[in-house]
């Protein structure tokens, strides 16, 4: 696209603003930042009196629209200060305010930010109108978080930095296009008849998007095929979209800018902080494991400073000709179905990412409700005829079974699980069995990122269930910050203490036994038949989880323990039902009850079995035209 090009883009923008607006207004200057429309004005306080003017204008652009004023207009940064405090009332805890004078933006963070907004954002205005500043706002972690901290910071600190990158990405994505696309193809480089490294490209004549980019699951050096001429140059690449912050969907993603990709990475606020954390513990798990990391912390960085952040439901423009829309998947916090709709109305493409189609304690389930789906790209975990998940009644009974036989023997109860999501659904289930009696009171002890990453499900509670979110925000009733939930923070002594100590509840990552601080519960409690082994999460071929699960009891070190073999001797058990997958049922209802429903769709991420048997069934019970794709085929879609 040349400057010129955008220059007439945007001045055929500004003239229809300029014919929207009262007299009285002014526009001294339009931009793109990313897929944002950015208007400067120097009448910042008039645009704020004017209510409902800014959606007018959107609605006539057909693009999210922020209002700043232009540099010199508003009130002092020490004279702004203590008018706003006076607008807000003072329960919404302010606990931060900055002043960035290169944007006219106010950065204010609050313990309850819908008081800082006020009822159709009219505190928000009231700000405006009163000193000039567009309020930008946050919300305060109940829980302290050090991810959330330095996620912020680290963007406060690159904001100047980053604005010049989003203008730069808005050019790209409003750079002159053509007609509809010829075609639509996408290529499938992970993921397809097995779980783990998802990876894919969609592709037409003027655009390449790269969905996830994982790794394998106890397959180390199994990574998706970035090499497929599909791919390159990586660095050409229009944008990336982030479905969610489990490792077999990012933990390589961070490796495009090590390649050379310097775009956008598109996904929701609470999977940006999730796949900060998750990744920068895959380093650290690597280099303990004398691994050569495939990437550098300062990659994570990047990736970071490249983040775009969408709400379920807007309707965003990434490349000439793309539009993505985010909904609810309902496996993980932030996690998003992402809808593709390419250009007008060419195609409608849905990749599900990973899904649970029913509310959980946690989520509301996944959202199927689509305007239009030509192709769904969906995930098939559970897609063998007989993977029925027990009923979550049934299997938080058959928890709470388990863990009474086991405290009558004196024993402990060990949960290998995720650090995002399964841990969170189980403090729930054990929060309220205790308060409620159904088990004994005792600890329950967090070990590896457990705690951390519970602490950014309490930072983002707008994408947690109705009722969970009304007991955060307005019941100050928060479940996670019960006295049993204790962070184990004191390594392998602390750890030695509570194995010879009392009967207690462990968490532990990782969820699939490939690493990290469960191996040393194993060796601490696995030789005692009085403990039990609880498995309530998915076990993906190949890994230690998986094998135990099976019935192996002899279990190699690979670490520094080389050479060790341990015996494990307790009761292993597992309860289905916790997954954040959707089971064979609840894939078929996703399908069920879409509408219209997709004329085709490709069944991937599950082993070969289980997307072959799902992809025949679809095929038989809705007519629809199903494939089990093998990894690296391109399928032309329109």
């Amino acid at each position: 696209m040349t400057t010129n090009d955008n220059t007439t883009a945007l001045d055929s923008v500004r003239e229809k603003l300029n014919n929207e607006i009262p007299d009285e207004l002014s526009i001294s200057r339009v931009t793109y930042e990313g897929p944002e429309l950015i208007i400067y004005t120097d009448t910042p306080r008039k645009f704020a009196e004017q209510d409902g003017l800014v959606r007018r204008l959107a609605s006539t652009v057909r693009k999210r629209i922020t209002v700043r004023p232009a540099p010199g207009t508003q009130t002092s940064p020490t004279d702004a200060e203590p008018r706003i405090r006076n607008l807000i009332p003072d329960k919404a805890g302010i606990t931060n305010l900055e002043f960035y004078p290169e944007t006219g933006e106010v950065l204010i963070e609050a313990e309850k930010p819908g008081l800082v907004i006020g009822s159709r954002a009219s505190t928000l205005r009231e700000i405006t109108k009163e000193v000039g500043w567009t309020p930008e706002v946050l919300r305060t972690p109940p829980m302290e978080s050090s991810t959330v901290d330095n996620v912020r910071n680290f963007l406060k600190q690159e904001r100047g930095e980053r604005r010049q990158f989003l203008e730069q990405v808005g050019e790209e994505i409003h750079r002159e296009s053509g007609q509809d696309p010829e075609w639509v193809r996408v290529t499938t480089l992970g993921c397809c008849r097995e779980v783990g490294r998802a990876s894919f490209i969609l592709s037409t004549p003027e655009s390449r998007v790269l969905i996830d980019c994982g790794d394998k699951p106890g397959a180390e050096g199994e990574v998706p095929y970035l090499q497929l001429p599909e791919a390159n140059p990586i660095a050409d690449l229009d944008a990336v979209v982030l479905t969610h912050a489990h490792l077999d969907h990012s933990a390589l993603l961070p490796l495009l800018f090590k390649y050379g990709y310097d775009g956008p990475v598109y996904t929701t606020e609470a999977t940006r902080d999730l796949m900060g954390l998750l990744q920068l513990d895959y380093l650290d798990v690597a280099a303990k494991e004398g691994r050569t990391p495939p990437y550098e912390s300062e990659m994570v960085r990047e990736e970071l400073k490249h983040t775009i952040t969408l709400d379920y439901g807007d309707v965003t423009d990434i490349a000439p000709g793309i539009k993505l829309t985010l909904h609810n998947a309902g496996h993980i916090l932030g996690s998003a179905v992402a809808h593709f709709h390419i250009g007008s109305g060419f195609h409608n493409l849905v990749f599900s990412g990973d899904i649970h189609h029913t509310d959980t304690r946690l989520f509301n389930g996944a959202s199927n409700d689509f305007p239009r789906v030509e192709t769904l790209v969906l995930e098939s975990t559970y897609g063998r005829r007989n993977d029925y998940q027990t009923d979550q009644e049934d299997s938080e009974r058959r928890l709470i079974e388990l863990i009474n036989e086991t405290s009558e023997r004196d024993g402990t109860v060990v949960i290998p699980a995720f650090a995002v999501g399964r841990s969170q659904e189980l403090m729930l289930v054990l929060e309220e069995a205790m308060r409620e009696g159904k088990i004994p009171t005792m600890p329950v002890y967090l070990d590896g990122m457990i705690r951390e990453a519970t602490a950014i499900h309490t930072a983002y509670p707008e994408f947690l269930r109705d009722g969970l979110r009304q007991r955060i925000l307005h019941d100050n009733e928060n479940p996670f910050l019960a006295d049993q939930f204790q962070q184990v923070d004191g390594g392998d002594q602390m750890r030695e203490e509570i194995a010879a100590g009392d009967p207690c509840i462990i968490l532990s990552t990782s969820g699939m036994v490939t690493g990290g601080p469960i191996i040393s519960w194993l060796e601490l409690l696995g030789g005692d038949p009085e403990n039990t082994l609880l498995f309530v999460g998915y076990q993906a071929q190949g890994t230690l989880g998986r094998r135990i699960q099976r019935g192996e009891r002899k279990i190699p070190f690979s670490d520094s323990r080389r050479g060790k073999e341990l015996t494990l001797q307790f009761r292993v058990e597992s309860v289905s039902g916790f997954s954040g997958h959707a089971d064979r049922n609840g894939l078929e209802d996703f399908v069920r009850t879409m509408e219209p429903r997709p004329h085709k769709i490709l069944c991937v991420h599950g082993d070969e079995s289980a997307t072959d048997q799902f992809s025949s069934a679809l095929y038989q019970k809705f007519n629809l035209r199903t494939y089990a794709p093998k990894n690296t085929e391109t399928f032309r879609l329109g």
